[in-house]
């Protein structure tokens, strides 16, 4: 008896430990959200994919009217992007100009959505350790899927702050697909703002882009074309339509998400050219698979493994409008 007292002891005190871990976890999960949106910090940090490494500076400051964020190219061409407040602008050929902002995508730090219900349902979260990055210290929390569908998840989140200071998709075996990492990095205190009355004044200025590689553009549409099998909690954010380079007519695109990575479709009619074949490409984490069905082209792309956007795909179907 004593002994069976003792191991039902042990196994609520297990339990408990695992629910106070989980918990601390959401409650991470909920600052780390807003800590991207709600923190001044300037630094630079790493992009990695492949063979494939990337170096950028990025200052985000939030002041009384919202919050503007600079990200510079340290590696290749010069590139400039400016946000604040919703609009998105670009330093092209010593010019500002504005473009629309990709809505639903996420960018590093600011990689968690700030609504977290559909997240518990397709991810496990649990503490993982504390490790120190860029000088500070961080809570390190694994996102493990709840099936094989999607990709493991791995961030590093200041422990005073919330911030994300690097973050980590994790294949089958735990191998790094990619990496985003700071490796020098300034929280709070004397950060410059001295360049946001000089990009306000050229922002007010811009001209609004015509560049195919640029505008996102699109108009809502409900185009009739489903998908029957989608991972379990993948919900659609968006459905337009839109032109895009080298097309002959218009594209649809639905965009489906569950929280950490995303899926779109692209519908189009297949007009016979060269890339009307099938095939199967990848990139880092994001995975390509198009194919020819009743006449039409479709492409799914999607951070999600290989097996999964082909799943999608041959799971699209017209439904009629």
């Amino acid at each position: 008896m004593r002994m069976c007292v003792a191991f039902c002891g042990l196994l609520l005190a297990a339990a408990n430990t695992y629910a106070g871990e989980r918990q601390v976890s959401l409650d991470w999960l909920k600052t780390v959200a807003f800590a991207a949106h709600q923190t001044d910090y300037s630094g630079v940090f790493v992009y990695q994919y492949d063979n494939h490494v990337e170096t950028s500076r990025i200052t985000h400051v939030v002041e009384p009217d919202s919050e503007y964020e600079k990200l510079e190219s340290l590696d290749g061409p010069k590139r400039e992007i400016i946000r604040h407040h919703g609009h998105v602008w670009c330093y092209i050929s010593h010019r500002m100009v504005q473009v629309d902002s990709h809505q639903g995508h996420s960018r590093f730090p600011s990689l968690l959505p700030e609504q977290l219900s559909t997240m518990d349902a397709n991810y496990r979260a649990k503490e993982a350790g504390m490790e120190r990055v860029a000088g500070y210290n961080t809570q390190v929390i694994l996102f493990q899927p709840r099936d094989n569908l999607r990709y493991a998840h791995k961030i590093w989140a200041h422990t005073d702050s919330g911030l994300l200071l690097k973050a980590a998709v994790l294949g089958d075996k735990n191998q790094v697909i990619e990496q985003y990492a700071f490796t020098q990095l300034q929280i709070g205190g004397s950060i410059d703002r001295s360049w946001i009355g000089a990009k306000n004044q050229a922002q007010h200025d811009a001209e609004p882009s015509t560049s195919p590689e640029l505008a996102k553009g699109g108009t809502p549409t409900n185009s009739g074309w489903v998908v029957d099998a989608l991972p379990a909690g993948f919900r659609k954010t968006m459905e337009i339509q839109r032109s895009m380079r080298g097309r002959h007519a218009p594209v649809t695109q639905i965009v489906f998400s569950d929280g950490l990575s995303a899926i779109s479709i692209f519908i189009e009619p297949a007009d016979g050219d060269e890339d009307d074949v099938d095939g199967l490409s990848s990139r880092g984490t994001v995975n390509l698979y198009h194919k020819v069905l009743d006449k039409h082209l479709i492409t799914v792309v999607g951070e999600v493994p290989p097996r999964t956007v082909m799943q999608v795909l041959d799971s699209v179907r017209y439904n009629g409008r």
